[in-house]
């Protein structure tokens, strides 16, 4: 008898850990942007590079490591990223340490963008995670697991937006970041010792076929297993006009989330003038907010008639009122409530985006969640190097009129969430398997 090891709940455990602790790399820079670029004369765009670095691998690698995922199980592809992110981080722990204010330049700079590219492949094993919950659990009990999964991990750049200024104030800068690198360390342990990858996965290991392992996976109440082809799934989705609509609507909203975690430091400080624990505490109440608010995007669009197009229209109208809200905020009373409603639009239709995954690419489920989830996070990427081109150009006034972004975003996403609800979309059954990435 094949010996297997774990249980859903060590699976749901080990990975919500694991990324609760990767993806905390979304707020790297944030909180410490302001030190780097006293010390490094930064300007305003090189700091929207800094603090958007991290999100350029966390959203590219989402796409290959999930592939991975159905090869070998979930617990290899995140500890590779785990792995490569302890790396990143012990970098930027030496580099602070060793030169740290005296010697850090602006010759250091690209070294900085280059070790928050290796941090932000903790950002990744989010679609990793997903895929070792999925294979977990039955369907029955999927969608709770995956909402404990991505709740809890998603709230980790809140509380490290708050906590890390605090620390800033008591430690400094390079213990800060040691005592971050060793919460890292210490993660990825505790996951190596918790996380097992689904039975499927352990049979395949000691040497079962595949057929067979399935067989004594399902008698161990696995019912999810990897199917079809993740390459063609993803070709056959890309020649669908409502896969890149959808990407697009994600882009401004997920990818929207992970900017503004990473920007609403530097806009507090640098706009306002507030403190660090300040700046700390406002960033936690938006992204924290946005994370927890998602859960009943999920429940409305469960609810609604044509419940994806219709929440996703009602959240992007909310996100483009917060837009105007916050490029005309003069001062932070108007701003704190402008932020409250970008939390609640984008949190509301980052839930609604994949309600329409299904609908919008049937045939090739896996390969449109793939784009939607991996190019749409790309929008954290994007969006902080853009909002500081306009501070470049316009001064201080530049930290509020950033947020046009959002709203020719937020206008263009709904245009498309428009035409998705009028357009008829294909009704055929999924020939391609995969698990959401969201």
């Amino acid at each position: 008898m094949p010996d297997m090891k774990g249980t859903p709940g060590q699976g749901l455990a080990g990975a919500t850990l694991g990324f609760f602790i990767g993806f905390a790399a979304v707020a790297l820079f944030g909180p410490t942007a302001a030190k780097f670029q006293e010390v490094m004369q930064l300007t305003p765009m090189a700091v929207g590079f800094l603090v958007a670095m991290p999100s350029l691998s966390g959203s590219l690698l989402r796409i290959p490591f999930s592939a991975w995922v159905d090869t070998c199980g979930g617990r290899k592809p995140f500890l590779v990223l785990l792995a490569l992110s302890i790396a990143g981080m012990a970098g930027l722990s030496s580099v602070v340490a060793f030169l740290y204010p005296e010697r850090l330049t602006a010759a250091h700079f690209p070294l900085l963008l280059f070790l928050g590219v290796l941090c932000g492949c903790g950002i990744a094993t989010f679609s990793v995670g997903i895929s070792q919950v999925s294979y977990w659990h039955p369907r029955a009990r999927q969608g709770r697991a995956l909402a404990v999964y991505a709740g809890v991990g998603n709230v980790a750049p809140g509380i490290f937006s708050l906590v890390i200024p605090i620390s800033l104030g008591a430690l400094g800068l390079a213990n800060s970041y040691l005592i971050w690198l060793g919460m890292l360390v210490a993660g990825t342990v505790l996951y190596f010792l918790i996380a097992r990858n689904a039975p499927y996965f352990q049979l395949r290991a000691q040497g079962l076929a595949p057929e067979q392992a399935r067989r004594q996976a399902e008698a161990h109440g696995q019912e999810l297993f990897p199917g079809g082809n993740l390459k063609e799934s993803l070709i056959a989705s890309a020649r669908v006009w409502r896969t890149w609509a959808l990407v697009l609507i994600y882009f401004s909203t997920f990818g929207g989330f992970i900017a503004l975690t990473a920007w609403l430091p530097t806009y507090w400080t640098s706009y306002f003038g507030m403190t660090a624990i300040q700046a700390g505490l406002l960033t936690a109440l938006y992204s924290v907010l946005t994370s927890l608010v998602r859960i009943l995007g999920g429940v409305v669009s469960d609810t609604l008639r044509e419940g994806g197009e219709n929440t996703s229209i009602l959240a992007l109208f909310i996100t483009l009122i917060g837009a105007l809200v916050m490029i005309g905020a003069r001062d932070y009373q108007l701003a704190i409530p402008g932020v409250i409603l970008l939390a609640f639009g984008m949190g509301i239709c980052n839930a609604a985006v994949f309600k329409m995954v299904p609908q919008a690419a049937p045939k090739a489920v896996g390969g449109a969640a793939g784009w939607v989830g991996g190019l749409g996070a790309f929008g954290g990427f994007a969006i902080p190097p853009m909002m500081a081109f306009a501070v470049r150009d316009l001064g201080q006034n530049g930290y509020s009129i950033g947020f046009v972004v959002f709203l020719f975003l937020a206008l263009l996403s709904l245009f498309m969430a428009w035409i998705l609800k009028y357009s008829e979309a294909p009704a055929a059954q999924p020939r391609y398997g995969g698990k959401v990435m969201a």
